[in-house]
């Protein structure tokens, strides 16, 4: 299978897919200004910050499965559109309770991740969907360029201008996107909505989901609650803060397509295994170690540099046990990873709001992380490979028939 125009397909679906996250991170840079403005509590903020996760991590599964039904680059055309309005909407906001609403639906941005997935996944053959997709992936370098660039934007031209720049980014995104892709012709039969639903049945969507609540929660939770964690804890400038959190992501987001480059090399589960096993350590720095600036930030790294190849490897797997219904699985998977994301914030929020620190936030961050251990280990990490119910076989998973 090797389609004309499929590396411009790759090239483009990544770029728009890194314009879309910048927006979808926008509000994060900016969120201890804003806590300033309206005096809002740890909370609050959190909530703030929060906020885009929800709709973009839920709307992945329907906007994966119709982009199965309809072709990637209508969709991805169509999701542009639609994000223009929240951000010009959001430049007008006066008010807590304004940037709340126009953050839930900025969150849609969020949703492109399941188109680019489900449209680069059609245009390559099965054996270099772990590398194609980890490339597609590093999209997420989109928030690192909202970490940077939207407090300096914002010092230059103020807080509203941000929204109005980001708009146009999108506008320009959607004109070239439009003219340099092709769609590929649709398959002789399309799942209808039920039977594209049918994934929610298999034991492996559920596993595989759980896997990316932590690998990808690991890195939305970090790149959008890092620069308040900076600021809080160090009291460093919003700037400074947005800069290291940028680091963050950059480092993420590279060993992304490393995660994918290792599952089709040694097995997508075995690379889970260390994955697991060294998010639980890392965790443990940065619980115990929130006082010390230089052992916190290696302890954030390194769990950027293992969210990076924890994502590449989980989305190794998605389309080796289901090839025939990958938009509708990734839509799943990538919600929950979108969820993993959302309620951190939140949490970390609550707990320093009722106890003065976060470190039963990140308890509760390692604890989950031995779950994924424990069950990696017991379903992905073994010589044989899986169908979709979750039973062993012993030949090739991407070989394995469609959902």
């Amino acid at each position: 299978m090797n389609h004309k125009g499929q590396t411009t397909v790759l090239i483009m679906a990544t770029i728009a897919m890194a314009v879309t996250f910048a927006a979808w991170a926008s509000l994060s840079p900016l969120a201890s200004q804003l806590q300033k403005l309206y005096h809002l509590t740890a909370t609050q903020k959190s909530l703030l910050v929060a906020t885009p996760v929800l709709l973009g991590s839920i709307m992945r599964i329907p906007l994966g499965i119709l982009t199965d039904r309809f072709g990637g680059k209508k969709m991805f055309a169509l999701l542009l559109m639609f994000i223009v309005i929240p951000l010009v909407g959001v430049s007008f906001a006066n008010s807590y309770g304004a940037y709340l609403f126009w953050a839930l639906f900025i969150g849609m941005a969020g949703t492109s991740f399941a188109i680019a997935i489900a449209y680069v996944s059609r245009w390559y053959p099965a054996e270099k969907q772990g590398t194609v997709l980890g490339i597609t992936g590093m999209g997420n370098f989109g928030t690192a360029i909202a970490g940077f660039a939207v407090p300096t934007l914002a010092k230059a031209f103020g807080i509203h201008n941000v929204f109005l720049i980001l708009a146009a980014a999108v506008v320009a995104m959607t004109v070239v996107f439009w003219f340099t892709t092709k769609e590929l012709p649709k398959p002789a039969q399309t799942k209808t909505f039920k039977q594209a639903l049918s994934v929610v049945k298999f034991k492996n969507t559920w596993l595989l989901s759980t896997f990316y609540f932590l690998t990808f929660g690991s890195f939305m939770a970090f790149s959008l609650y890092l620069p308040t964690l900076l600021t809080d804890l160090f009291k460093i400038s919003p700037v400074d803060a947005g800069m290291r959190a940028a680091g963050f992501v950059v480092i993420a987001t590279l060993f992304r397509p490393v995660g994918g480059y290792l599952g089709d090399k040694i097995g997508a589960g075995r690379v889970l295994s260390f994955v697991f096993l060294l998010i639980i350590i890392s965790g443990g720095v940065v619980a115990f170690l929130t006082s010390n600036m230089v052992a916190f930030s290696i302890g954030c790294l390194a769990i950027a540099l293992l969210a990076g190849v924890g994502n590449g490897s989980v989305f190794k797997i998605v389309p080796e046990v289901f090839p025939g219904n990958t938009g509708a699985v990734t839509g799943f998977v990538g919600a929950a990873g979108g969820l993993g994301g959302y309620f951190p914030p939140i949490i970390l929020g609550t707990a320093k709001d009722i106890t003065g620190s976060y470190f039963m936030g990140f308890v509760l961050f390692i604890a989950f992380a031995i779950l994924c251990l424990i069950l990696n280990k017991h379903f992905f990490d073994r010589q044989n490979t899986s169908t979709p119910d979750g039973k062993s076989r012993r030949t090739p998973a991407a070989k394995s028939k469609a959902v």
